[in-house]
């Protein structure tokens, strides 16, 4: 059953148990990603994007959705790209009101990146899709920011 975000803690617990087992780090973020789609209604696709050794680019990660072209990102380039460079979390309500959107699929909507920050450093990011306009709120982003604090303790 998809639910919105209210469980909140229910959802942390079984992201805990997710990166508490024995898995492979990738393994750990597939199956974070595939939570996170199935159980938020409005999370269309969820992945994530690390920086792709010394290049000044995102490689994608892990994720749960339609597959895309955006296999690599340069560090300004659309949304991802930005907050590789901002460090901050970005909202986007309507991506067809972003200049510096890189559409992904004619069905998404918005987006939400929340940074990966190790020793002070950002490392990556988890990106999220939704198909619908304008529904990310502050539960959304404390969970992603949750989520993105349990990475960086296996990266």
């Amino acid at each position: 059953m998809r639910f919105q975000i209210q469980p909140m803690k229910d959802l942390k617990l079984r992201i805990d148990t997710i990166f508490s087992s024995s898995e492979t780090r990738d393994e750990k973020l597939e199956k974070v990603c595939k939570l996170l789609k199935d159980e938020v209604t409005h999370y269309n696709w969820v992945g994530f994007y690390f920086n792709n050794g010394d290049k000044a680019e995102l490689k994608l990660g892990p994720f749960s959705g339609a597959p895309t072209d955006h296999v690599i990102i340069p560090f300004g380039k659309g949304i991802c790209g930005q907050v590789a460079v901002s460090n901050e979390t970005f909202v986007v309500p309507d991506v067809n009101a972003q200049d510096n959107y890189l559409a992904c699929s004619i069905e998404t909507k918005s987006e939400i990146v929340v940074p990966i920050f190790k020793d002070g450093k950002n490392i990556g990011q988890i990106d999220i899709d939704s198909h619908q306009t304008d529904p990310f709120t502050e539960k959304d982003e404390d969970l992603l920011s949750y989520v993105c604090e349990k990475v960086s303790e296996i990266c």
